[in-house]
């Protein structure tokens, strides 16, 4: 994917991003509320539509080595933004935050230290954007709620579905048949493009757009169609349909965007979720170059309670191009016959 069309951000936001008051969400802080500045519709909505990205290295879940930390100081958030946005960094070293010590985390940011025989993009070539990819608040933590940071963990029903799924797998890995190989290989459907949202290792591009009966959200790095999301009051579709992004229905409280996913099928089974996952989204604009978005999940069948995060959307432009992956679906047909012929050959050497 070029690197142009990433690098397009607007001067105001490397400003706002790139300040630890601006971007710090303080302990304890209260529903947001959309500012004066805040672009509104004709009916007087907060208007979402633009361009909006999530790019950022907080992970999901808290660093162990931080413990109970929630935030970090100003300090500490100003020494990674340093370290993580220094010139040449690997984008995609998506886990370095979980690295305690500051040395080993340059280490694996820089591309250098690379093994010569291991060929592989230059990351920072490819995907660095014009801001550069850092932290969007002093969160430790895109979850909020357990406190703890972290995601909850499965119940029994989650462990027994996993155990019939390894039972009927037997001793073949993730790629050794077309009915095993993951969705996101196979170009299907990508858990990161929610509901729930989540921040993809590139192409993390949203593009809204508004009216006052629908809100369209296309995700750039998406194998399936734009999500359109009803604000009308329609009832939910049928039980016998099951998708693998759901089926949404918004309406407004206030200034937020509330969207309600339900009738998701099993193979979507995201973080080990049920067909029976329910997502709460919220989108509060905040300011002219931010959105609050936060959601929480839930599913009996798959945790006990149910958990929270959020991830600022911060305005960015466009275009959006074509995310256009069809290897898994289109040619698995010779992938596997390269790896029967291997197979066939190292049986013939034996």
């Amino acid at each position: 994917m070029s690197h142009r069309r990433l690098a397009a951000w607007v001067s105001v936001i490397a400003i706002g991003w790139l300040t630890p008051g601006a971007s710090a969400q303080a302990p304890g802080s209260t529903e947001p509320v959309a500012d004066h500045t805040v672009p509104r519709t004709a009916d007087g909505r907060p208007d979402l539509t633009g361009f909006w990205t999530t790019q950022t290295f907080t992970p999901m879940e808290r660093p162990d080595y931080l413990g109970d930390k929630a935030f970090y100081t100003e300090e500490e958030w100003t020494q990674l933004q340093a370290q993580l946005t220094v010139e040449g960094a690997d984008p995609l070293a998506r886990s370095v935050i979980t690295i305690a010590d500051p040395e080993e985390r340059a280490r694996v940011l820089d591309q250098t230290h690379r093994d010569e025989t291991y060929v592989h993009y230059d990351n920072a070539i490819w995907l660095a954007t014009r801001v550069p990819k850092g932290l969007s608040t002093r969160r430790t933590s895109l979850v909020t709620d357990p406190p703890d940071g972290r995601i909850p963990p499965r119940n029994d029903a989650a462990q027994a579905r996993a155990a019939a799924r390894r039972a009927e797998r037997g001793d073949r890995g993730a790629f050794d048949g077309y009915e095993l190989r993951p969705l996101s290989e196979r170009c299907i459907a990508y858990g990161y493009n929610g509901p729930p949202l989540q921040p993809p290792a590139y192409n993390d591009i949203h593009q809204f757009f508004q009216t006052p009966d629908h809100v369209v959200i296309f995700t750039e790095q998406n194998n399936n169609p734009p999500r359109i999301v009803p604000l009308d009051g329609r009832p939910v579709i049928s039980d016998k349909i099951r998708m693998y992004p759901g089926d949404s229905r918004g309406r407004w409280e206030g200034d937020t965007l509330v969207v309600e996913s339900s009738h998701f099928n099993d193979e979507t089974a995201w973080q080990g979720s049920s067909r029976h996952l329910t997502v709460v989204e919220r989108f509060t604009r905040v300011s002219a170059d931010r959105i609050q978005y936060t959601f929480t999940v839930e599913d009996p069948n798959t945790w006990d309670q149910p958990w929270s995060a959020e991830i600022p959307m911060m305005a960015t432009e466009g275009p959006m191009f074509e995310y256009a992956c069809h290897e898994g679906n289109h040619d698995l047909r010779h992938i596997l016959e390269v790896y029967r012929n291997i197979e066939r050959q190292e049986a013939a050497s034996q």
